[in-house]
């Protein structure tokens, strides 16, 4: 049997020079050397990485005209490795991580070699101290960041995506731009009947953050919430979810501007289309609730 082939894919605005090449060179020193390693530059120029940090395997450097968003600088890197044609699974790791242990994508390469219905694997994600923000354990009330297993979701920051998966179910939810784009695959996987598994000896080094620093993140969070539940649940489950989510947000939001914001995205994702219904099954619901996390929180 042949193993899988691993890439590495990265995408950077230009904005943290420092944290990519610490990040690449973490990669480099990989005691199993990827196939390909693409980097994409989502709005911004780039250096030659490859001649500079002496990069192993095949480097790619792809410049985008404007800044696709996460999910949209990530299928540009997915559409390039599609047509090279020589990989079977793609490591994504964001900008500002850092993979602290020199055997990351050889355990990955073991974990979908043992299991050919593998989708996506989730690292841990974990800052300078060792620390692992609650937010960042894909299980409700899960307090253990070192208790793996299948999981209904992932982080963004470090994971591990089967091409194979992906020719199946799609890529990412490209006009998300930022916020559940993980969901969105995640649901559309195990939908498929791919395995989403949290694998805590996997990790990722990232500096500790808050979704809010982002500016745009209470009116686009609202608005891709929205888009999830319309594109993904059934209708019986979308006022539930959302309903949900509208109490949760006014129990913890205390900015009378983040609600402001808040609830203009949500009445946008409303207003506008966020892609393809395909509403998951019934079954589907189901197993989302036995992995312990219904899809209505």
């Amino acid at each position: 049997m042949v193993e899988p082939r691993i890439a590495v894919a990265v995408v950077t605005m230009g904005n943290r020079p420092a944290e990519v090449d610490a990040l690449l060179m973490s990669v480099a020193k990989q005691d199993h050397a990827p196939e390909r390693i693409v980097i994409v530059g989502n709005g911004c120029p780039l250096p030659d990485f490859a001649e500079r940090l002496g990069l192993p395997g095949e480097v790619t450097l792809i410049e985008t005209e404007e800044n696709l968003g996460c999910p949209g600088g990530r299928n540009v890197a997915l559409g390039r490795l599609r047509e090279f044609g020589d990989v079977d699974v793609v490591v994504e790791l964001d900008d500002d991580g850092l993979l602290v242990d020199a055997d990351v994508l050889r355990r990955v390469r073991d974990l979908y070699d043992a299991d050919p219905r593998l989708g996506i694997v989730g690292f841990r994600i974990a800052d300078e101290t060792g620390e692992t923000q609650r937010r960042h354990v894909p299980r409700i009330g899960a307090k253990d960041p070192m208790r793996g297993g299948p999981v209904t979701g992932f982080l963004g920051g470090g994971h591990a995506l089967s091409m194979a998966m992906l020719a199946e179910v799609g890529d990412w939810p490209a006009e998300f731009f930022f916020a559940h784009e993980e969901t969105d695959l995640a649901w559309r996987a195990v939908d498929a009947g791919w395995t989403v598994l949290y694998a805590p000896e996997l990790l990722l080094q990232h500096p500790k953050t808050s979704p809010a620093r982002h500016a745009i993140y209470y009116r686009v969070n609202a608005r891709n919430r929205v888009w999830l539940t319309r594109r993904r649940l059934p209708l019986p489950l979308v006022p539930v979810h959302l309903g949900v989510w509208v109490v949760l947000t006014l129990l913890r939001v205390r900015s009378r501007g983040g609600l402001r914001a808040w609830f203009g995205g949500f009445a946008e994702g409303w207003r506008e289309s966020g892609g393809e219904r395909r509403p998951m099954r019934w079954r589907t619901v189901w197993r989302l609730t036995r992995l312990g996390r219904p899809p209505v929180i």
